[in-house]
């Protein structure tokens, strides 16, 4: 690869920067994907990516193929050799790999997710990122939730367990796709939780100060993302309106809607339209809409009812413009509760390391759930911590940043739970 990168991948800080400095969207993490796939074999591990875990297509929330090829040319352009560009185009950019310990105990998994979001960083000089040379080089899409930082910690806990004096097995899921929450799934499809015994995702900050570790993350909550098309008829707006089907019309009634359902007493519910666009004129009646909605709720039973419920608004507001609509779910996610033993095992490797506080509202969905849940149906047991972060800006928000002091503290954290295996 001719593009720089940290080749000591224990240097948390370099990698970060790196990654922070190269933000790729869900399933266009080729460059992210090669740089973890090459340091993870140069560490001994034995890696499976791309097609080998699971092949993208006709995945719901696959980016269309425009997308995925200029994400292909522009890592190729950043120096990703072409056979490990090949490898992880097409929204193949999944890497699972596995090290045995030298004597016996669980097999434990860690999630990393990979991907950035769709944001613009600011360009305040103020800002940490830009300041220290490392802002997003990608127009449009920055690392605004912490991820390039779980990448870089996973990376360094590898390099700390490759002496292999852990017991059991330790399996790290490097994941595509968590913003929409699009990438756990495919992975629980594949089986990649089949043998596992614990379970455990983290992330950085939401809330939680610098100097504090919450071994277990509260208010988890379910849901679940929705495309919706709707297809009318074009017309004059002025010489033939009553020709038209307006599929704008149909999307905007839509939303009000979705956004006029009722709450639900005893659960904490949410309902978002995020991005509603269509038409080609003032002059034309639209012939088509898009509209992309999402529904979150704290119990798993409340967001499927709710899910139904903005279906049955979005059909019906399809019916009363007599146009036509297609609904697709491109994502979701559960609601999900870390287990004692997992709480019990974090708490005691902090010991020394920072403050603890016993739980931490999250006040979010991931699909980490997913994973969570697979490996809890199974008997196993299954952990959702948070790593204390200060920041500049919230997350999702264009002077998003991470305090970079704490990323080795994670590590520390990670490798020691790993060690002692009182899962």
């Amino acid at each position: 690869m001719t593009s720089p990168w940290p080749r000591d991948v224990t240097d948390v800080v370099a990698v970060r920067r790196d990654l922070h400095a190269h933000p790729e969207l869900g399933f266009t993490e080729i460059r992210t994907a090669a740089r973890v796939d090459t340091a993870l074999r140069d560490l001994g591990w034995s890696v499976r990516s791309g097609r080998e875990v699971f092949d993208a297509a006709g995945l719901p929330g696959l980016p269309e193929v425009a997308v995925l090829e200029h994400a292909a040319d522009r890592a190729a352009a950043e120096g990703v050799p072409e056979d490990l560009v090949t490898r992880f185009s097409g929204g193949r950019t999944a890497v699972v790999a596995t090290l045995r310990g030298d004597r016996p105990g669980p097999t434990v998994a860690l999630r990393f997710d990979m991907d950035a979001l769709p944001i613009t960083e600011t360009a305040d000089d103020a800002h940490p990122p830009l300041r220290r040379g490392f802002a997003s080089r990608h127009p449009g899409v920055m690392h605004a939730c912490g991820h390039d930082g779980h990448v870089a910690i996973g990376l360094a806990l590898a390099a700390a367990l490759s002496t292999r004096d852990f017991p059991g097995t330790v399996r790290l899921l490097f994941q595509p796709a968590e913003e929409g929450v699009r990438g756990a799934q495919p992975l629980v499809a594949a089986g990649v939780c089949a043998d596992v015994d614990v379970l455990l995702a983290i992330h950085l900050g939401f809330g939680l100060p610098s100097g504090r570790l919450a071994p277990a993350a509260t208010e988890l909550i379910a849901t679940s993302k929705h495309l919706a098309r709707f297809t009318g008829r074009e017309a004059h707006a002025a010489k033939a309106p009553e020709q038209g089907r307006n599929a704008l019309l149909a999307a905007a009634t839509a939303t009000l809607n979705l956004h006029a359902l009722p709450r639900f007493a005893g659960a904490t519910t949410r309902i978002n339209v995020g991005r509603l666009q269509g038409g080609v004129a003032a002059n034309v009646i639209a012939g088509e809409a898009e509209l992309a909605y999402e529904t979150r709720a704290d119990t798993a039973g409340v967001a499927d009812e709710l899910a139904r419920r903005a279906e049955v608004v979005v059909r019906a507001a399809a019916a009363m413009h007599e146009v036509g609509v297609e609904l697709t779910r491109t994502g979701h996610a559960t609601a999900a509760t870390t287990d004692p033993a997992v709480a019990a095992a974090l708490t005691s490797a902090a010991e020394g390391l920072a403050e603890v506080r016993a739980t931490h509202p999250l006040g979010a969905s991931d699909d980490a759930s997913l994973l969570m849940r697979a490996v809890q149906e199974a008997g196993g047991v299954a952990g959702y911590a948070v790593v204390g972060s200060d920041g500049p800006g919230p997350p999702h928000s264009p002077g998003f940043d991470v305090d970079e002091e704490v990323l080795p503290v994670a590590v520390a954290w990670l490798e020691r739970a790993v060690r002692g295996g009182q899962w």
